[in-house]
């Protein structure tokens, strides 16, 4: 009872049993007009009628549950029609048929010689009204499956325009910003011809973030050349306090999230220790179809709980392009991201 119960949601049942009861009673009055002879065959008449009404209604629900399950209206909609107009025919029809054997052999005691000749000359009716109510309810949803695709778009945008944000956020933070202006100060004194390099770099950097801020995905060749930027402006802070090791050769064809790999790093120097003593070393390979990323772990006492929102955006982002998921492993001493590269051979 349970599982049916979860199946028909969000029909009501009460409203359900009831407006068959209505529904019953105006086919009593509109084909069994004899059935008001005596109260006993009234109320018989009344019940046989309330069951064709319950079987016509429920079945169709049921299958377009079912059918919904299966078939995506969007993805499939005229084999969904099709399939669905069939299906509720032949059910309504034989449903129909079964109701009335039952209803007359529970009434007779017997099934009457002619009960299937009058039977058979109800069926056209079971027939028109079975079309026409297949017909509705593909045509509701139809229409329910379009209101639900519309609304899940645009949750989708909304969650895509708010991953934008968070990530552009986390690029140009201030912490970055600073740490950047106060290794450029140092170099335009100690080292001219190395401070040009890190403007040239710098510039380059916000330049892909500002360009890559409306694309939804980027060729993974761009994302390599602009970590090159990124690393180099960290390597220039750092120096020998970090190593990273970038093994990525990328095709044509191959695209990724903006600035996937530049928030993996980032996050692992924010969140563990860059010393002399405990240099931090992170590696980003290629292996197939995934780019992993990988750093020793030591996380250092900052005095906050990280709540992996970084990580959480990039899954969200990944999971709008690809069905492969995005794995993290986590030792005793390295952290561990797979991400998927995304293949789009159209491109």
């Amino acid at each position: 009872m349970k599982r049916l119960r979860e199946f028909l949601k969000p029909l009501n049942i009460r409203q359900f049993i009831l407006a068959n009861i209505v529904f019953g009673l105006l086919i009593i009055v509109l084909f069994m007009r004899p059935v008001f002879a005596t109260v006993q065959s009234f109320l018989f008449g009344w019940f046989w009628a309330f069951i064709i009404c319950l079987t016509q209604w429920l079945g169709p629900v049921v299958i377009n549950r079912f059918l919904d399950r299966k078939i995506k209206w969007i993805e499939k909609p005229v084999l969904r029609a099709i399939t669905g107009i069939s299906t509720l025919v032949c059910y309504s029809v034989l449903a129909f048929i079964a109701v009335q054997f039952v209803m007359f052999f529970i009434w007779h005691g017997y099934l009457p010689a002619n009960v299937w000749k009058w039977i058979s000359g109800s069926i056209i009716i079971a027939v028109v009204i079975s079309v026409f109510m297949s017909l509705i309810f593909t045509a509701i949803g139809f229409f329910v499956a379009w209101k639900r695709a519309l609304i899940q778009s645009e949750k989708l945008k909304a969650e895509m325009m708010a991953y934008k944000y968070e990530s552009l956020r986390n690029q140009i933070n201030p912490h970055f910003l600073f740490n950047s202006f106060n290794v450029l100060s140092d170099l335009v004194y100690a080292d001219q011809a190395m401070a040009l390099r890190f403007i040239q770099q710098m510039s380059g950097l916000f330049r892909y973030v500002l360009d890559s801020r409306d694309k939804e995905l980027v060729p993974l060749k761009e994302e390599s050349e602009f970590l090159e930027s990124y690393i180099f402006l960290l390597k220039t802070r750092f120096e020998d306090k970090l190593n990273i090791e970038v093994d990525v050769e990328p095709s044509e064809n191959e695209y990724i999230v903006p600035m996937t790999l530049q928030m993996l790093v980032e996050n692992a120097v924010k969140h563990n220790e860059v010393s002399e003593r405990y240099p931090l070393k992170i590696s980003i390979h290629k292996k197939g179809e995934y780019l992993e990323v990988e750093n020793s772990l030591r996380i250092k006492n900052v005095g906050y709980d990280s709540k992996g929102t970084g990580l959480k955006n990039i899954e969200q982002q990944f999971s709008f392009f690809t069905e492969k998921p995005i794995a993290v492993i986590q030792t005793e001493v390295s952290f561990l991201v797979r991400i998927p590269v995304i293949i789009l051979s159209g491109k």
